[in-house]
């Protein structure tokens, strides 16, 4: 029988990502403090975030390897998270016109039987295009990305807010990076290309 593999995340986009593997998998509400160390890095404080989603997913299961996912943006220094509401959201994107926006996304892939934790954070950069206050009430209006990280859904509209994108993986910008997962499972065992 096939190892469990079990994402300790509610995001629908986190699922939606994972389920391009084509693997068969749970999901779990990991209720993690999320709130920001002080003098923690962005790097630093999503792979800790990560960790800390994976072990307490891991705490809901007798084995399986736990899926933990966490992100952060960066505009001129300062971290950013979710918006929350249209406020915020016109205050991110007005911030980001024009400029690169860095995004930090860890993951750590936790093995319960083990007890073995593999974690990194992943960067991807995101090349703003200048961007009237018409065309931010605009797109906000359009998908209302309140939930996400940096004020915007690249899947969707959003796309259409850049100049570039820059990284080595597009999922890490939705918020799990498929890639590295994918070389993580590998290190633990589970090959997403054998049959199952």
């Amino acid at each position: 029988m096939s190892t469990p593999i079990i994402l300790a995340s509610t995001s629908q986009y986190r699922k939606q990502i994972l389920a391009k593997l084509d693997l068969p998998f749970c999901c779990c509400d990991p209720r993690v403090d999320e709130t920001h160390l002080v003098d923690e890095s962005p790097a630093e404080l999503v792979i800790r975030l990560a960790e800390a989603k994976a072990k307490a997913g891991a705490l809901q299961y007798p084995q399986g390897l736990v899926i933990g996912s966490d992100q952060v943006a960066v505009i001129d220094g300062k971290i950013i998270g979710k918006p929350l509401d249209h406020e915020t959201a016109v205050k991110q994107l007005t911030a980001s016109s024009g400029k690169v926006i860095t995004f930090y996304t860890g993951i750590s892939l936790h093995n319960i039987t083990s007890g073995h934790n593999d974690s990194l954070c992943e960067t991807f950069k995101v090349h703003f295009r200048h961007l009237s206050p018409q065309q931010i009430e605009y797109y906000l209006s359009k998908e209302q990305p309140y939930y996400c990280a940096g004020s915007f859904k690249c899947e969707g509209l959003g796309i259409a807010l850049f100049e570039r994108l820059e990284g080595k993986d597009p999922n890490t910008l939705i918020g799990l990076p498929l890639i590295t997962l994918t070389e993580m499972l590998a290190r633990q065992g589970y090959d997403v290309l054998a049959q199952r």
